[in-house]
């Protein structure tokens, strides 16, 4: 079989029906359109939930409001077109705020629950499937096209319907009907997609260094108990191929025994996670071979330790814009899309307990208000690239935890430069991504804020950890303004009720709180549990 002659045939088959189902080839793939509530301007949807608009389905990808299906529905949007409705349950387009904001939202995972009016078996990873045969996963039939790609192993790419190329492998039939659903709209104010412990308890980030930098080292077992996630740092580039990561553990340590640890602290409530990159692992993919490298690698890793999860912290050059570039709603730059395909891929193949936090330094995502890499003339192509990652994934991250240290001066929503070290620094760049922001000062490039409990604060944990060291009096006056508007000074959040769900704090590193005889861990873990 001849791949690639197949793929362009497929694509070619998938433009033709694109070209002409405005037309009106209502005959091409007719959805059922029965149960589906029309489009609400004014509703949040979540990833997965289905709505018709202009005798349309659609279903949504990802966190969006105010996303009108019609005219977002291309490639890296918001929503995808599902075809025309049959003429079952189709009405007239409507945006009013007294529209149904709920809606029929997939199952997640392949392998979902089967029944309706399909009988085709249900799809299984990994099975041999020839062109023509059809299955049935999350609700809806599909049509194999490429038996090969049908039948890969890597549901994370090609489970249908769900897999991040699944459209290059199957064609999408019919909805099933009585298939498992679960509601897709939520407020943009809350949700159960924050901290490990569902957003209850504010918590403290810490990151494990699996190498010693003049801090010292530290068995993962004997890791304080003030941590409630730990950061294992970090997974880094092989350079055996574009986008391979490995982890390779200190000598130091005992392969065994650490992952005998990672299992006694999860057995004690806490989340182990993996982090990616750091100032000398610069991850650049910028081909979908190296995706694909670095979806394959970080799922090794994960199986092999046992890890909750991932984080991205990516630094140097490995996130810039390319020119041009200037609305991180739809990026373009290669690095920027394949980065978001890669952790899109790896959240499905893991499922909804998976975790996913990112830990940008502010260059990456606050100075993005005053400069946008791929719109500004002359500036730095990093700045604010982390913004189309943290957008695309916003309903699926965990928490956003910026290295509030070794930063440069930045404007705040006030229009005035703010220097680490101090609480008004903190408390303006966490206000920043809780209130919401115009990238590159452009009103139609709105950077939505995202949850309460999504935002930590990245702080050193000690004087020789990073520049930016801020005092603990300091810490706790900046998250006394943030949380009960006291005491705040030269800078007042825009709430008039406090961040009173903000997500806690983040620190480099625990090595550095254990050399600075737990400062940081002690004082902040009190602090917190009080405030």
């Amino acid at each position: 079989m001849n791949r690639v002659c197949n793929a362009v045939v497929f694509r070619m088959h998938r433009l033709l029906f694109a070209l002409l189902l405005p037309l009106g080839a209502s005959g091409v793939f007719a959805f059922d359109c029965s149960g589906l509530p029309e489009w609400d301007s004014t509703a949040a949807y979540t990833g997965g939930a289905q709505v018709r608009y202009n005798n349309f389905a659609y279903r949504a990808n990802w966190w969006s409001q105010g996303a009108n299906p019609e005219s977002h529905s291309g490639q890296w949007q918001e929503w995808t077109n599902l075809g025309q409705c049959n003429g079952a349950g189709s009405s007239s387009s409507s945006s009013s705020s007294s529209s149904s904001s709920s809606s029929s939202g997939s199952s997640s995972g392949s392998g979902g629950s089967s029944g309706g009016a399909c009988s085709s078996p249900q799809y299984r990873a990994g099975t041999s499937y020839s062109a023509g045969e059809t299955v049935q996963n999350l609700g809806f039939e599909y049509r194999c096209d490429i038996a090969g790609w049908c039948s890969s192993s890597a549901a994370w790419a090609y489970a249908p319907g769900e897999g991040m190329h699944w459209q290059d492998a199957w064609t999408q039939v019919r909805s099933c009907g009585g298939a498992s659903s679960s509601s897709g709209s939520s407020s943009s104010g809350s949700g159960s997609g924050g901290p490990g412990n569902g957003g209850s308890k504010r918590i403290i980030s810490g990151y494990w260094h699996n190498f010693d930098n003049g801090s010292g080292v530290i068995p993962i077992a004997d890791v304080s108990d003030a941590f409630d996630v730990i950061n294992v740092s970090f997974a880094e580039p092989t350079g055996a191929a574009p986008g391979e990561i490995g982890f390779k553990l200190d000598p130091l340590f005992n392969e065994q025994s650490f992952i005998a640890g990672i299992q006694a602290k999860q057995a004690d409530g806490k989340k182990v996670i993996i982090s990616i990159g750091g100032a000398n692992g610069q991850v650049r993919l910028e081909t979908t071979q190296a995706r694909d490298n670095f979806v394959d690698s970080m799922i090794r890793i994960i199986d092999r330790y046992g890890f909750d999860g991932l984080d991205v912290d990516f630094e140097g050059h490995s996130l810039e814009l390319n020119a041009g570039d200037v609305d991180f709603r739809n990026p373009t730059t290669p690095v920027i899309v394949h980065l978001i395909e890669a952790l899109k891929a790896l959240k499905a193949h893991y499922g909804p307990d998976f975790m996913l936090t990112m830990a940008p330094e502010t260059f990456f995502v606050q100075l993005g208000y005053s400069f946008y890499g791929g719109s500004c003339s002359g500036c730095d192509r990093r700045a604010g690239a982390y913004l189309p990652v943290i957008h695309a994934l916003r309903d699926d991250l965990n928490w956003l935890q910026v290295q509030h240290y070794n930063s440069g001066p930045i404007i705040g929503l006030d229009n005035q430069y703010h220097s680490m070290g101090v609480a008004d620094f903190h408390i303006a760049m966490a206000d920043m991504v809780l209130t919401g922001f115009n990238v590159g000062g452009n009103p139609d490039h709105y950077f939505p804020p995202l949850r309460q409990e999504q935002v930590l604060i990245g702080l050193p944990a000690s004087v020789n950890a990073g520049g930016g060291f801020t005092s603990v009096q300091e810490v706790h006056a900046a998250l006394n303004c943030l949380v009960k508007l006291q005491g705040c000074a030269t800078y007042t959040p825009h709430t008039s009720t406090g961040w009173t769900g903000i997500g806690g704090l983040m620190t480099w590193s625990i090595n550095w709180d254990k050399f600075n005889n737990y400062e940081f861990s002690t004082e902040h873990r009190t602090f917190l549990d009080n405030l």
